[in-house]
């Protein structure tokens, strides 16, 4: 078993549900993409190529794991990675292959 201060048992269930919605490859590329800045929602749909509906049911996991945050912007929703984090993760396993900051 893991040990040190950050393995209590809320913290290894809050890695989890990250790491849950992450397994995905097009939230991986949502997470991908939100690394490089806040996008809106129809930035994110012609990046990821996902229709409406399956885009929001992506982006709806991602906020339910802690990974995004949303922002409304009059009728405009905007979306934005919760920490800096989640690109440690992506760099971890690949996914940037550039600086991010």
């Amino acid at each position: 078993m893991l040990s040190g201060s950050g393995a209590t048992p809320a913290n290894m269930r809050r890695i989890a549900a990250a790491l849950q919605a992450m397994g995905n490859h097009h939230r991986l590329q949502v997470l991908v993409e939100l690394a490089q800045g806040e996008r809106s929602v129809g930035e994110l749909r012609r990046a990821v190529g996902l229709r409406p509906s399956a885009l929001s049911q992506h982006l709806a996991k991602l906020r339910v794991g802690g990974l995004v945050r949303t922002r409304r912007d009059a009728t405009r929703i905007y979306y934005s990675l919760c920490s800096s984090e989640v690109i440690t993760v992506l760099r971890g396993f690949g996914c940037l292959t550039h600086k991010v900051d």
